[in-house]
């Protein structure tokens, strides 16, 4: 038997698998030793062995590997350990499927698969491959299957295209088809079908597509564009949704391949939904024509404009593209004259500043907004918006403000006369937003407070006012922005040493015209003086009233003594006259006593009620002579008297004065020495405190 050498290609791999596949002792081997291997495994290796394409030979039922260099190179590093081994050890990973492949084969049957997945290790690591396989028996001498043949076609590259070409078609909504004129024949795939929203098993024919087209679109598909120059260039139309009746848009682009040896022609291409496009586009158009419609009418200037550069890519000037009719009644300038004119020629002495400024929009692509004031159209100040809007063009939208900007210089000069002036007052001057926020002090407050602009600021003022006020300035100021009236308020603040001192606080609200309230601005008036000196009258004035209270009591006691005394003199004047009558008639009484005496001389009894007569005439007299002590009429006549027995004889006197409805006790202190006194100025003056205590004692008249 010649040697497989022989047989078998010197070039290359193929030559030295031959070699190798001759050195083996192959006795040690299910295959037995070279010479009795049998005629049809000869020469099948050697047709194996001279195949350009992936083949291997499984010989016997364990399925001892023979391969080729083309195999090899699919192995990868396993191949050299393939020779004299079985299928089994040769491809462990792979045990079950050659197990039964060798199986079937053996039994007279051939086995193909197609893309099989199988996980291989081939040196780096486990790797994903799909495979094309295709397994013949090999028959001995005698017709019966002693091997397989193994044909291997490695698939892997292709398989991923085709999913990624899947996974784009589906991430694409893209559909692909191939169609073939002549017979009708038409091949899709499964995203081909949801773009024409047809069922996954569904016979899709040239005739059946062309039903679903819209009538106005037939024109550009199907049989009706084989006679156009181009039957496959882009075209999009609309189909009939056989479900739901919507319709959707498809766009299509392909190309026409004809075969050199047969000259039929298939055409090949893509189609993909457009609709959502399609909509946006109907969308847009119309956002168009309403954007159009406020270009035209809107009040702000509007203009697009492409930028200029020099040699070395700075801006330097910009032309206009379009401008709205606004643009012309703000700058005065005419579209007709502006648009397609560089900024310099259109607007002679525009400053640089602000084309440098729209060539920064342009270069940086941030939106600007910004203020300019342009001399050359006639010292006018504008507000613009501006944003880039294509690679070397932006839009501004722009609004005339030389009245606002006047007025805002007007206010800013207002604002500062009104500074200067709350900055040369003694007092504290603030301002407030209209919700109630103080947002500006003046030095003086700083200098009282100690405190700063940012501590004040907002509701911070309030760590001023003393704990005992705070709720009664807060709640003024509430009511005060409600009412959108004036606010008036005393309280005490705390000075930068501590000290609390009074202070009137007013604020009045600015209302604009025909608008509520936009600012406040209060005073704080420093009234602590004031206070204190207030505080100094109402002590002032309590003295001074309870000095006329307790003069006129003093008055009034006065005035009573005063009564009294006239009661007194009056009694005693009265006193003094019946006394003085009286003490007349005692007279004549003891005169004639006196006589009577003489004549019942001798007669006892008679002589002793005269005696208890005269007795009464001196007790009489003596009466007479204290009445008119009383009235003032006795003169005075001092003597050495002891004052307590004088006491004691008045008891009598005292009992008849005052009234049996008043008590009298009479206590004479012992030791008492004899006076020099008139007896009875002492036994008048003793009687009137007692008249006096009758009278102020309760239930008096």
């Amino acid at each position: 038997m010649p040697k497989l050498n022989a047989q078998a290609p010197s070039n290359g791999r193929r030559g030295d698998l031959a070699r190798s596949i001759d050195t083996i002792d192959w006795s040690f081997t299910g295959l037995g030793p070279r010479a009795a291997w049998p005629t049809v495994l000869e020469q099948t290796l050697s047709l194996v062995l001279s195949a350009g394409v992936p083949m291997a030979i499984l010989w016997g039922e364990d399925g001892w590997v023979l391969h080729n260099s083309a195999y090899a190179d699919f192995a990868g590093q396993r191949h050299s350990a393939f020779p004299g081994r079985p299928i089994s050890e040769a491809w462990p990973e792979l045990a079950a499927l050659n197990s039964r492949v060798v199986k079937v084969v053996l039994g007279g049957r051939t086995l193909s698969f197609r893309d099989r997945h199988a996980v291989i290790e081939r040196g780096a690591g486990p790797e994903d491959v799909w495979l094309n396989l295709d397994f013949s028996p090999l028959l001995d001498a005698n017709g019966i299957p002693a091997g397989v043949l193994v044909i291997l076609k490695d698939t892997t590259e292709r398989v991923r295209v085709e999913q990624r070409l899947e996974i784009a078609q589906q991430a694409g909504g893209v559909g692909t088809f191939e169609w073939f004129p002549a017979s009708g024949e038409l091949h899709v795939s499964q995203e081909y079908r949801k773009v024409w929203g047809l069922d996954p098993d569904i016979r899709i024919t040239d005739d059946l597509l062309i039903s679903l087209l819209h009538p106005d679109d037939r024109a550009v598909s199907g049989p009706a564009r084989l006679g156009q120059s181009n039957p496959l260039e882009y075209a999009e139309y609309r189909r009939i949704d056989p479900k739901t009746g919507d319709t959707r848009w498809i766009a299509r682009r392909g190309q026409v391949i004809s075969s050199e040896r047969s000259g039929r022609r298939r055409f090949v291409g893509i189609a993909f939904d457009i609709t959502d496009r399609k909509q946006a586009e109907v969308t847009l158009q119309k956002s168009e024509e309403r954007w159009r419609g406020l270009f035209e009418q809107m009040h702000e200037g509007f203009f697009t404009a492409e930028v200029v550069r020099d040699a070395e890519g700075r801006v330097i000037d910009f032309v206009f593209i379009d401008i709205n009719p606004a643009f012309e009644r703000q700058t005065g300038l005419i579209a007709a004259q502006t648009i397609g004119q560089p900024v310099r020629e259109a607007i002679p002495g525009v400053q640089d500043e602000l084309i440098a400024t729209y060539g920064e929009i342009v270069d940086t692509g941030q939106a600007r907004q910004f203020e300019v004031y342009i001399p050359a159209l006639g010292n006018r100040w504008y507000e613009a918006h501006a944003r880039k809007v294509g690679p070397e063009r932006f839009a501004a939208l722009f609004l005339d403000i030389t009245i606002r900007k006047a007025a805002e210089k007007r206010v800013f000069e207002s604002e500062e006369r009104f500074r200067t002036l709350s900055q040369s007052m003694p007092n504290h001057v603030w301002t407030a937003r209209s919700d109630g926020s103080l947002d500006w002090f003046n030095d003086q407050v700083f200098a009282y407070s100690g405190m700063s602009a940012e501590q004040l600021t907002g509701n911070g003022w309030a760590a001023m006012v003393h704990p005992d006020d705070i709720d009664i300035a807060a709640q003024e100021w509430t009511e005060a922005r409600a009412a959108a009236r004036q606010y008036q308020v005393e309280f005490r603040l705390r000075r930068h040493d501590g000290a609390y001192r009074w202070h009137i606080a007013r604020a009045v609200p600015i209302k604009p015209e025909g608008g509520g309230v936009a600012h406040w601005i209060g005073t704080n008036t420093d009234i602590h003086d004031q206070k204190e000196a207030e505080a100094a009258l109402e002590i002032s004035a309590a003295k001074l009233e309870a000095r006329v209270e307790e003069r006129t009591a003093q008055l009034l006691e006065m005035q009573n003594a005063l009564q009294q005394s006239q009661k007194m003199e009056t009694i005693g004047k009265l006193t003094g006259g019946v006394a003085h009558d009286f003490n007349n008639l005692l007279q004549v009484i003891s005169g004639n006593l006196n006589l009577l005496a003489k004549d019942v001389a001798g007669n006892e009894r008679a002589e002793r009620r005269v005696t208890n007569a005269l007795a009464g005439v001196i007790r009489g007299g003596k009466l007479a002579s204290q009445l008119l002590a009383f009235g003032r009429r006795q003169p005075l006549a001092p003597k050495v008297v002891h004052l307590g027995r004088l006491l004691t004889n008045m008891d009598d006197l005292l009992r008849r004065s005052i009234g049996e409805a008043i008590e009298i006790e009479t206590i004479v202190s012992g030791g008492l020495w004899n006076t020099s006194i008139d007896p009875t100025q002492m036994e008048n003056a003793v009687l009137n405190l007692a008249i006096n205590a009758r009278d102020a004692m309760d239930g008096a008249s």
